[in-house]
């Protein structure tokens, strides 16, 4: 297994899409902006935040990380933290279809135990789905990692569902689940024979199925017509033979989000 250490330029920009290390914590609420807000299809909303996030899934250290927040649409155009930069071929208030290029996340070699090999973050090719009914917004999404990162496939699918608490506060619980190939889950998650030498593991290869499972609680208050403080608590399990990896060091761990932004225009 050789492990690919291309730096993708740019992927700060998109880091939050993964900031929490699972499927579920990157939940697009632009939907929910939307009913809360009450803005037009173009917006324009950044911000700064951190998350408290592991250094990698299953991890026994955390790290908090400095993030830009961001939510953009221009037409067919959007870049926002759920699926990257992209373009909405179907954008209807029940229905969107889209496709994007999006981050996705690697390791250092400081975050792993002696012995193993970094990771370098790359970017995928992503298509998605969203569909409301009932006040419920079901998501599903396929991305193929093309550059750096494990280059592997990874699916998800989560169910949020938005309530407007007050005029100034809506909260949006969330659960997701994501999927992974065998190349994804060999790479990430993988100990070499090299490396197992290297590092007194024992060998482990992936395999194809279901990687995660994740809950999610998101609370967007809106200071004025413009700022809004935006904060989220969460937590990601690992399932079946990804939870046995050697790099897993705990099975299910917290994140946490909090971000400041501002609507450029309403």
């Amino acid at each position: 297994m050789q492990r690919n250490h291309l730096a993708v330029a740019g992927a700060a920009v998109m880091v939050g899409a993964c900031a929490l290390s699972g499927p579920a914590a990157a939940q697009d609420l632009s939907g929910s902006r939307q009913s809360f807000e009450k803005p037009s299809n173009d917006r324009i909303i950044l911000g700064i935040g951190a998350a408290a996030t592991p250094v990698y899934q299953g991890a026994d250290s955390y790290r908090v990380l400095p993030l830009p927040a961001i939510d953009i649409a221009q037409g067919p155009i959007f870049a926002n933290f759920r699926n990257g930069i992209g373009v909405n071929f179907v954008a209807r208030p029940k229905l969107t279809l889209g496709s994007s290029v999006t981050f996705m996340p690697g390791y250092r070699r400081r975050d792993v135990p002696n012995g193993i090999d970094r990771l370098s973050s790359g970017a995928g090719a992503r298509a998605f789905a969203s569909v409301s009914s009932g006040g419920l917004i079901a998501t599903v999404g396929a991305t193929q990692g093309f550059v750096g990162s494990t280059r592997g496939f990874v699916a998800d699918a989560s169910l949020s569902y938005p309530i407007v608490a007050s005029r100034k506060l809506i909260l949006t619980p969330s659960i997701a689940t994501s999927f992974a190939d065998r190349r994804h889950s060999d790479r990430y998650f993988g100990v070499t024979d090299e490396e197992a030498q290297a590092s007194g593991l024992a060998p482990w290869q992936g395999k194809a199925g279901f990687k995660d499972a994740s809950v999610l609680l998101t609370a967007i208050y809106r200071l004025d017509g413009r700022f809004s403080l935006s904060g989220s608590v969460g937590a990601t399990t690992l399932l079946g033979r990804t939870a046995t990896s050697p790099l897993v060091a705990h099975k299910t761990l917290p994140t946490g989000f909090l971000s400041l932004t501002y609507r450029l225009s309403r």
